[in-house]
């Protein structure tokens, strides 16, 4: 039984609860049993396609969602100074306690109207240059930089292309990876191909315990390697891309823990636990050096580069 079956069993239990009157004290106990057994056994064990379909849920909390709730006073800019604002990716200047912070995030919609307007949150080359010109004001300024990564991939669209998205995608790869002040990266959602990489090059990595990471999405890697996007369950469990097994290969550094259902269930703990541990992290970045945050960023990806060397 897939999670989405699983989901379902849950939501029909529910119905029953709320049908019940409160006389029936026996069977609301039963139901609620039953209903606990169900949930523990859909998220105790999930395959890596469930971990994708909860990355995905349409109610999962967006990046808005988590800037509003985490941060005090923020400012968002807009545009990249050479064609337009792109909204599939959302930045400004934040306070985090009494620390000023560059926040950048990728953005997706809640409504079909959101998501069109955001489109799907899939960048053009404008939302990695709005990014890039962000990070280098931040660095200009001295401020730390959290981005928020939550993305089906950049726009593959032939006008993305005509405006450089490879070049925008490399620019920020570059540039983030020489950065002179803290980056922390937050994969909240789904964190796909270079368009979360894009906005991925950090001291730290963390990831929500349901989130997933990969080189493009399930069933793109399942087109090219079995020539059949059907089997796109069959190539995640392939790829893996869940939080587990990237921090079992020490590409990030935290797990955050999530509610059982997803975040979506319970959005006040992530946020509170989240911010907790941004103050933390701050706290103890802000006693390194340039220099040390430099070597401890080279060591990073160099030693994920010599993993995925002796791996293959």
């Amino acid at each position: 039984m897939s999670i989405l079956d699983l989901e379902v069993k849950i939501s029909e239990i529910e119905m029953k609860l709320n049908e019940i009157s409160l006389d029936d004290q026996e069977e609301i106990e039963e139901l609620q049993q039953q209903l606990n057994r169900y949930k523990k056994r859909a998220y105790q064990h999930l395959t890596a396609w469930d971990h994708v379909t909860l990355a995905r849920h349409s109610k999962r909390p967006k990046a808005r969602d988590y800037i509003e709730y985490i941060f005090d006073s923020f400012i968002e800019l807009h545009g990249d100074r050479l064609y337009r604002d792109d909204e599939a990716i959302i930045g400004g200047i934040a306070k985090l306690g009494n620390q000023a912070v560059t926040v950048i995030a990728h953005q997706k919609g809640c409504t079909t109207a959101e998501n069109i307007k955001c489109n799907f949150g899939m960048p053009h080359p404008e939302g990695y240059r709005k990014a890039l010109r962000l990070m280098k004001q931040a660095e200009k300024f001295n401020r730390p930089i959290i981005t928020f990564i939550d993305t089906p991939g950049a726009y593959p669209g032939p006008e993305a292309e005509e405006r450089g998205q490879g070049h925008a995608i490399a620019e920020c790869l570059r540039e983030m990876s020489n950065l002179t002040v803290p980056t922390l990266s937050i994969v909240i959602g789904e964190g796909g191909s270079g368009g979360a990489l894009a906005l991925g090059v950090s001291d730290e990595i963390w990831m929500l315990e349901y989130a997933i990471y990969s080189i493009l999405s399930p069933e793109g890697f399942a087109s090219i390697l079995y020539k059949d996007g059907s089997r796109a369950q069959e190539a995640a469990e392939v790829m893996k891309l869940t939080a587990k097994e990237y921090l079992d290969r020490g590409i990030i550094e935290k797990i955050i823990k999530e509610p059982i259902g997803g975040a979506h269930q319970f959005p006040q703990y992530v946020f509170d636990q989240l911010k907790e541990q941004l103050n933390g992290y701050l706290s103890q970045v802000k006693k390194m050096t340039t220099r040390q945050l430099l070597n401890k960023r080279y060591k990073k990806y160099r030693l994920i580069g010599e993993y995925d060397s002796l791996n293959r």
